[in-house]
């Protein structure tokens, strides 16, 4: 395990001093208001009353609301015990999907961009005669994310993120005319530094590159100074809601996307973040397990229009793109394999849950076997009731869980949904030699999904997402066969957490799990 420079160290010590200042601003600003509250409740019995009737009518408002129950409970519960509190905080973060200013940013976008995607109708049509359970869920993508399926796609599977980190840096130094980057965290360490070198070889020889990054997914890797450091070097770069001191209804929501685009022909995207533990150089939570796909063909196109989404739509200050056709390439590519696979991305601001539905819908239409592998499992009752009704008609259904947790809070919320899962039938594993932050399913040999989204409420809910729903494809029996070996590496806990102490929940577990979807 290598050591951490002082440099290393000093970014480090940089970003958390950053974090922890910024959070004890919010909370003073929480606490300032919270108490003003207080004070006038006090001394003023009108504005008591004002506070309960609007308690009450956001209360009446979220239970006719389309949300899952899961999570209008905590809301309700804290508004009816504490007023004051909890209208403020769900002012603050509750409503959820930004401001309507930055709602209309994304949107206009996307209107510009979505119609430059294919409909892809006759292949639509192939896949449902092929494997009509797939076309189903392909439709529901396609009728609500609105990103098409592809065939003439050639996909690479990769079962350790190192693998991908090394078929990343090939692809980038053969990249002619543009490399888009988009990644949750960036740690400006070595592996980072292998592909900057690549980056900044590739701006001499004029490729345009651009590096996209979500702040607070990066805020305990670089320093404030990295976009003029990429800038300095050529590099454009931008980041996804800077977090300041301040109290901000778009903090909630983060970019969890990872994307690589490579002249509109090669796109990479799965689990792994740029940051030295996702490729084993340091081991902070023991070994770490993560996966990631290579797409070479027609379907790189919609990566390709995912990440101009998020670069052009995130600040109405920067200078935006006039011409999405110099990204987005029609050459001639044809693909050795004739799977079908769908990329997709997933967004808070709208009232779809694409990665939850996906996952639900694959459940559903499971014959055989679904198996998930997630770093985090923090569900709502929809998505549990989808689980244990397959394994309930026969469905051999499992979750591969880590065995080392990087959040420990969160981990013994993750294990407070294994009983109601395991007593109807769905087996659980821990992977016992370290960290899995991958994020994938698949079921029946036939269907699987690759990418960012795990079964958790932030990814589901809270998180700009992307996956890729992946058809009548080897890459399903690879990802098949590879789950399978995780598990035989694993500690299967499902009769453990079926009966004895384990299956009853403490009291600090009932208490994180109700707040569940604000961890």
């Amino acid at each position: 395990m290598k050591t951490t420079t002082v440099e290393g160290r000093a970014k480090t010590k940089n970003g958390v001093t950053r974090l922890v200042f910024s959070v004890l601003c919010i909370l003073l600003e929480v606490i300032f208001i919270v108490s003003l509250f207080t004070r006038l409740n006090r001394y003023a019995e009108a504005i008591n009353i004002l506070t309960r009737v609007l308690a009450l009518i956001i209360i009446l408002n979220m239970y006719a609301s389309p949300v899952t129950a899961t999570i209008k409970m905590p809301w309700i519960l804290l508004m009816l015990v504490f007023p004051v509190m909890g209208v403020t905080l769900y002012l603050l973060v509750g409503l959820n999907g930004g401001t309507n200013r930055m709602k209309k940013r994304y949107r206009d976008i996307d209107n510009e961009l979505l119609p430059l995607l294919p409909e892809n109708r006759n292949i639509s049509q192939k896949l449902h005669e092929k494997v009509p359970k797939a076309g189903n869920i392909a439709d529901y993508i396609q009728r609500n994310a609105f990103y098409p399926v592809y065939q003439n796609t050639d996909v690479t599977y990769y079962d350790q993120a190192v693998k991908g980190l090394r078929a990343q840096i090939a692809d980038l130094e053969k990249a002619e005319k543009f490399i888009f980057m988009e990644y949750h965290a960036i740690e400006d360490a070595e592996a980072w530094n292998q592909i900057q070198k690549v980056l900044e070889e590739r701006v001499r020889a004029g490729v345009e590159v651009r590096v996209f990054y979500d702040d607070m997914g990066s805020i305990g890797f670089i320093n404030t100074d990295f976009i003029k450091k990429m800038n300095a070097v050529g590099i454009q770069c931008r980041v996804f809601n800077p977090f300041a001191p301040g109290l901000n209804v778009f903090l909630n929501n983060r970019d969890h996307r990872k994307i690589t685009v490579i002249d509109g022909k090669v796109g990479f995207t799965g689990g792994y973040n740029l940051a030295n533990e996702y490729f084993n150089i340091t081991h902070p939570y023991g070994t770490w397990k993560d996966t990631g796909i290579r797409l070479e063909g027609d379907a790189v196109r919609s990566l390709t229009v995912t990440f101009l989404e998020m670069w052009n739509a995130v600040s109405d200050k920067d200078r935006n793109d006039t011409d999405f056709s110099l990204y987005l390439p029609e050459y001639e590519y044809h693909a050795k394999q004739n799977g079908f696979i769908q990329p997709y991305a997933d967004s808070p601001l709208d009232d779809e849950q694409v990665g939850e539905e996906v996952y639900i819908s694959m459940v559903n239409k499971a014959e055989k076997y679904c198996w998930f592998i997630t770093p985090y499992l923090i569900i709502t009752d929809e998505m549990t009731h989808a689980l244990t009704l397959a394994a309930k008609r026969g469905v051999d259904v499992r979750i591969i869980t880590p065995g080392i947790p990087d959040k420990k809070m969160v981990y013994s919320v993750t294990r407070s949904f294994y009983n109601s899962l395991v007593r109807n039938g769905v087996r659980i594993y821990e992977w016992t030699p370290g960290f899995c932050h991958a994020k994938m399913s698949v079921a029946d040999d036939c269907m699987a999904t690759c990418g960012t989204i795990n079964l958790d409420y932030r990814s589901l809910y809270h998180h700009f997402e992307n996956g890729c729903f992946i058809v009548d494809h080897d890459i399903a029996t690879q990802i098949h066969d590879d789950l399978r070996q995780v598990m035989n590496e694993s500690c299967e806990v499902t009769e453990k957490y079926c009966s004895g102490r384990s299956a009853y929940l403490r009291l600090g577990q009932l208490f994180l799990r109700l707040f569940a979807e604000l961890l």
